[in-house]
């Protein structure tokens, strides 16, 4: 990259910097954290980090750091229970797993080329299409750090019913990824299931990837999960050196300084880094652990680095380009899979202490499954919900808010109600409750709403992102607005044991969550899909429309 500033790196992880200034201004805050020996503090577990009122949960979430030595043992055991099942002619596998659970084992198996069925959605054809596969040789893997999660419950209980009705024993084919005495744990006992790995309890989802919870879905599905480990060791020594050529310390000073001067985002491209999804990790884990109170870092993954958003991004936004540089990236972030999931680990405990945040607690993020227990508790209640603002072909759309469109005319007026909504440098995030393999054109929302609303503007599966950017929505910076897309179902299926279907599971998720965020006071809008293609072709006309 022409007149770029190599600005640290180690033995696997490369951050550089396109503008000299910034690099000067972050490797000032860099020598700072040096100074005050953050970086080996970190390695040692040190709790104490980020103030005492952090200290108790900080305490029981720091054994990540030494995961590249600790999750070796897995390796062999995991090894062994792929070639049981492969004995057996079983090599399919599913992951029936949600947030921290899911995302670092669908990036592994994606840079490794081997196929990994993801089921972290209630969309009743989603999870449907992956009851079609081959059962009779698939695996599920049942990944739950709270063993409670109620997604995972409910994939479970569908799968157990499936393998009986096909003659085969659930037990047999239900491996489990859990923490110690969790439900989950018990259930699985009770029930014999083939294998129940437990994970570190100290370690928090969101810094799980090198955990059981990422290595044994990725390891059964084929992914070489002993040359990851190995890739986290050779960029250890680097990450947690009290060094200016720290790059985990170069690339938090870098976001720290962008967020003091008004960049409340980040905004990523992936330029052939050969890990697909990478940015969905890294969304999981910087909105979960920065976006609370009233502050934070909100990250934007965008299609690739000439999407709307990142080569137009303002004052609001650092651009960070994953792989090979771009002159338009503020940042490069580069190296190895294992060693580029240490580094943002590391990178986002760091920027932790430069908020003055916690990064380690959620508190914002059982607001919406409250609320969405509540409506599954009274169905009734979503049953009988308002009438819409308006019906138009395909569509419905309604306001559960304070805030109500200006224009309910037209759909085309009604979206750009919402969008005139936008604060300066607030943010649009849409929230599809759709199925992410059927309804996949959903997400060229993204870049034309961000075309036309000028701001920076996310897109997230529902209820996926409630277990990722779900805590910046209520805890970080309040100057987001939403547009939330649900459907009809063609199909729903039961939840065995449960007085609901995933498609009632799915509606209370999405209203539920509504709610909470028109409760913060902010603009919420959503459009339900009568018919979801016809809808969501509606939907893209409709925001053609509107003038940027």
């Amino acid at each position: 990259m022409t007149g770029a500033t190599a600005s640290g790196d180690g033995p696997g992880v490369t951050v550089e910097f396109t503008e000299a200034t910034a690099a000067a201004e972050a490797a000032a805050v860099a020598e700072r954290l040096v100074g005050e020996r953050v970086a080996s503090r970190l390695a040692d577990q040190d709790a104490t980090l980020w103030g005492p009122e952090a200290e108790p949960e900080a305490s029981i979430r720091l054994a990540w750091t030494g995961l590249h030595r600790g999750s070796r043992p897995l390796v062999g055991e995991i090894e062994a229970v792929r070639g049981e099942f492969h004995a057996e002619g079983v090599d399919r596998v599913v992951l029936a797993g949600m947030g921290g659970s899911s995302l670092a084992p669908e990036v592994i198996t994606a840079a490794a080329g081997v196929p990994l069925v993801v089921l972290d959605t209630t969309d009743p054809a989603q999870v449907a299409e992956a009851l079609s596969g081959d059962l009779s040789r698939t695996v599920l893997v049942v990944s739950s750090k709270s063993g409670s999660t109620v997604e995972t419950d409910s994939h479970r209980r569908i799968f157990e019913a499936a393998f009986r009705a096909n003659d085969i024993d659930p037990a047999s084919r239900i491996v489990v990824v859990t923490d110690p005495g969790s439900p989950l744990e018990s259930t699985a006992r009770e029930n014999g299931y083939r294998r129940v790995f437990l994970a570190d309890p100290n370690v928090g989802g969101r810094y799980s990837a090198l955990t059981a919870f990422g290595l044994v879905p990725a390891g059964l599905a084929g992914a070489d999960i002993a040359s990851l480990l190995a890739e986290a060791a050779a960029a250890a020594p680097a990450l947690g050196a009290d060094s200016p050529d720290n790059p985990a310390l170069r690339l938090a000073a870098a976001l720290g300084v962008a967020h003091s001067e008004g960049a409340e985002k980040v905004v990523f491209a992936d330029n052939d880094s050969g890990f697909p999804g990478f940015a969905d990790w890294a969304e999981q884990l910087i909105a979960e652990s920065t976006g609370k109170e009233g502050t934070g870092l909100l990250p934007v993954a965008v299609e690739n680095t000439s999407a709307p958003g990142f080569v137009d991004a303002g004052d609001d936004a650092t651009t960070v380009v994953l792989g090979n540089p771009v002159e338009t990236a503020a940042l490069t972030v580069s190296g190895t899979l294992g060693g580029s999931l240490l580094l943002w680990e590391f990178a986002t405990a760091f920027v932790g202490r430069l908020l003055g945040i916690n990064p380690f607690d959620q508190p914002d993020v059982e607001a919406a499954k409250k609320a969405a227990r509540a409506l599954l508790d009274a169905p009734e209640r979503a049953a009988s919900g308002p009438e819409p603002l308006l019906r138009d072909g395909a569509v419905e759309v309604y306001a559960p808010g304070r805030w109500q469109p200006t224009d309910t005319g037209s759909l085309a007026a009604v979206v750009r109600s919402l969008l005139d909504e936008t604060p300066p440098s607030g943010y649009l995030a849409v929230q599809a409750y759709l199925d992410r393999e059927q309804d996949a054109s959903a997400s060229v929302l993204r870049p034309e709403l961000a075309r036309r609303s000028g701001a920076q503007t996310t897109f997230g599966w529902g209820p996926r992102f409630l277990h990722s950017t779900g805590q910046y929505h209520k805890g970080g910076h309040q100057n987001g607005v939403f547009l939330q897309l649900t459907g009809d179902n063609e199909q729903d299926l039961d939840v065995p044991g449960r007085p609901y279907t995933l498609g009632t599971l799915q509606l209370a998720q999405a209203l539920g969550d509504g709610q909470v965020l028109a409760d913060h006071g902010r603009p919420v809008l959503r459009v339900h899909l009568t018919d979801r293609a016809a809808g969501l072709a509606q939907l893209v006309a409709a925001i053609q429309e509107t003038t940027p």
